[in-house]
């Protein structure tokens, strides 16, 4: 576990604080759209794009720092 650790730093090319304050980041972000995706879909009239748009901007922010998987990567 701790090689697969360490290469996945390598990887990313991050130390594991930075690792770890830049996944939690996503991972709140992609948490609080999927509150407003849950709350859109009891009501429609609410958080009509917050969803995508949290997406797009992860999708965006690390497609620009090289950090999105391969499909090589994606499947290991």
């Amino acid at each position: 576990m701790a090689t697969q650790l360490g290469r996945h730093l390598q990887d990313v090319g991050e130390s594991y604080d930075e690792h770890f304050v830049h996944a939690g980041r996503y991972g709140l972000v992609l948490i609080g759209a999927g509150m407003a995706c849950l709350v859109h879909a009891v009501l429609p009239f609410l958080f009509e794009k917050t969803g995508s748009r949290c997406v797009s901007r992860l999708y965006t922010h690390m497609a620009g720092r090289g950090r999105m998987p391969t499909e090589e990567s994606a499947r290991a």
